[in-house]
């Protein structure tokens, strides 16, 4: 069934994508480029009618909308409004490829994208449909090619089979007994247990595990998993514990983490801003505040600046 949506952007009233269009191209074609007027057409549209304007644009500027604004924008502000005409499939998609391109890999990203996007067996299924369209491979063949270990065993799992959903939510004691049995118990940890009970079960059956877990184990789940296990497995097993319990607070974390020095991760800023805002970036923002005794919008205005802070705020959609 659908989680239901805490968006932040929301489709425009009275949307006519020949004005938008032919704003953009006026805008695009001002001196010096004028970058509110992109700001202001494309944050506050929908995915569906960003698609819309793009088609438009294209039909009165003879050129395609993305190749136009990699031409005049730079830096974080054009990889946000290039973000913002994928659709969240293709966002997710490309994000995954980048973090996998290259001599390192990018574990963060990897981490966060597969293991925030497993709780839906239908967002992975059309991840994994869109990343081939677009880079002709298979997604599992490239994290299998990029990932070693039981790092790479936990996130094949989530990329082959996604949550179910339907099945039963039984209380399963058994489980809470397996997962215990499996790692504090035992000198050494039954990674492989771990892996197939967090990969193959629905989200509120998950929650219900963990919570009885308690009484089975002297630890936590999450104090569980940093007793027995390190480096990017620790953080892929905690992220999906983190966002079964809660994945408005799991996001609002990150995004505290990612502007807490001097300057901003901007990457991370906008991956999260982009594919959130249509999901759940206002329940983001209310964790936001809950967690961190002030607000989202606040935190956005002290780390970033210009062109690219506005954006970000109008992304945001206010101050709490």
């Amino acid at each position: 069934e659908q989680e239901p949506k805490f968006p932040t952007v929301v489709p425009a009233r009275n949307f006519d994508p020949m004005l938008d269009a032919a704003g953009i191209d006026a805008a695009i074609k001002t001196k010096g480029v004028d970058e509110q007027a992109l700001i202001d057409i494309l944050t506050r549209r929908s995915w569906q009618q960003r698609k819309e304007i793009a088609f438009e644009y294209e039909r009165i500027a003879r050129k395609d909308l993305a190749t136009a604004l990699k031409a005049a924008l730079s830096g974080s502000l054009e990889a946000l409004m290039l973000g913002l005409l994928k659709s969240p499939s293709e966002f997710d998609a490309a994000a995954l490829n980048s973090s996998m391109k290259g001599l390192g890999t990018d574990e963060e990203t990897l981490i966060e994208l597969v293991c925030s996007r497993a709780s839906s067996n239908e967002e992975m299924v059309n991840i994994k449909k869109v990343y081939k369209d677009m880079f002709k491979r298979e997604l599992e063949k490239d994290v299998a090619g990029d990932t070693s270990g039981d790092f790479a065993k936990l996130l094949l799992a989530l990329v082959q089979v996604g949550l179910s959903s339907s099945q039963v939510c039984r209380i399963n004691v058994f489980m809470c007994q397996a997962l215990y049995d499996a790692g504090v118990k035992i000198k050494g940890t039954d990674v492989a247990t771990w892996i197939t009970i967090m990969s193959q079960r629905s989200v509120p059956h998950l929650q219900r595990v963990f919570d009885r877990y308690k009484s089975y184990s002297p630890y936590d789940m999450k104090d569980s998993i940093r007793k027995e296990v390190k480096g990017d497995l620790e953080k892929s097993f905690l992220t999906l514990v983190e966002c079964f319990e809660n994945k408005q607070v799991y996001f609002a974390n990150r995004l505290n983490e990612a502007m807490k020095g001097k300057t901003a991760k901007d990457k991370v800023v906008t991956r999260i801003l982009v594919s959130r805002c249509e999901v759940d970036l206002m329940k983001i923002r209310t964790e936001f505040k809950r967690q961190h005794k002030r607000t989202l919008y606040q935190t956005i205005g002290e780390h970033t600046k210009g062109d690219y802070q506005r954006a970000l705020l109008s992304l945001c959609g206010g101050d709490d």
